[in-house]
């Protein structure tokens, strides 16, 4: 592995492991008034199209960093989504 690579891979690594603290905090408190669900709504759709894109040119280290982001950014706009619906929170806090 050339240090491009591992460059890389600290890259998905990190960037996809920074949603965890944010989805346990929300797991714990059920509180999730500090989220904007219009940023998350397009932040997931354009990873979402980001790991389309890998898929459709076989870029691996798209397609892995992508569908751990997108599983961990869906689990924060889903909360969020549930806690408007439920009307714990308004739809624009």
């Amino acid at each position: 592995m050339t240090p491009i690579d591992l460059l890389g891979n600290l890259a998905v690594v990190l960037t996809s492991i920074s949603f965890v603290p944010q989805v346990v905090k929300i797991l714990k408190t059920c509180n999730t008034s500090g989220i904007s669900l219009i940023m998350y709504a397009l932040f997931v759709t354009g990873v979402a199209c980001w790991l389309w894109w890998g898929f459709l040119t076989g870029a691996r280290p798209v397609i892995v960093a992508n569908a751990l982001t997108l599983a961990l950014s869906s689990a924060v706009l889903l909360l969020k989504i549930r806690s408007v619906a439920l009307g714990r929170e308004k739809l624009w806090e």
